[in-house]
């Protein structure tokens, strides 16, 4: 991973690049007494030298009661395409993204990090990127930013379990608990391609 940018006095954040670069792992920084603790989870100055320039819109909240839900993998086509910025509040889980971006290097490739309450870690996911998590523990909350709205008519899919894509999903052999629409989502390959690096 490489480092994009190093905590820098009391509210900043470690920024850090995956294996494919434009995901970013973020990490806000938590400050605690006997109160509890305060951290400040999105700072535009701290992301935007960490060359993230999302607008976000809209902030959604979900809850998953059983461990090993899981959701994607999902994505918006242009002009509704959504950048991600994604917490575990509470419990945790394994958060994925997929490059959709024709013409990119590493086209069809994913990249996962566990998100949890605990390690207090996001994940970026930008434009051109199917996005999706799997539960880790009972009753966790996720909170995610978008950069553009919900538009059911952009709303798009492919399969959690494509085995072109073969994402390691830490499932220790069971089967996942998903939606029915979730479940009939088309393999990558079936699908024209949804983005290009051009159109990201």
């Amino acid at each position: 991973m490489k480092i994009d940018r190093q905590p820098e006095g009391p509210l900043s954040m470690d920024i850090v690049s995956l294996d494919i670069p434009d995901v970013k792992l973020i990490t806000p920084r938590r400050f605690g007494d006997n109160r509890g603790f305060f951290s400040e989870t999105w700072n535009r100055a701290a992301f935007s030298e960490a060359g993230i320039e999302a607008d976000f819109v809209q902030d959604n909240h979900s809850l998953s009661a059983t461990a090993g839900t899981l959701r994607g993998l999902h994505f918006q086509i242009p002009p509704f395409a959504q950048a991600k910025l994604v917490r575990a509040s509470r419990g945790a889980i394994f958060d994925v993204a997929v490059d959709l971006r024709k013409g990119s290097p590493t086209y069809g490739h994913w990249v996962g990090a566990e998100l949890s309450a605990e390690n207090w870690s996001q994940m970026y996911v930008p434009k051109g990127f199917a996005h999706g998590f799997v539960t880790l523990l009972p009753d966790t909350e996720v909170q995610y930013k978008v950069d553009a709205p919900y538009a059911p008519a952009h709303d798009r899919g492919i399969a959690w379990d494509d085995s072109d894509i073969a994402v390691a999903w830490p499932l220790e052999g069971r089967a996942p608990v998903l939606s029915g629409k979730d479940a009939a989502l088309p393999k990558l390959a079936d699908i024209p391609a949804p983005f290009t690096m051009e159109t990201a």
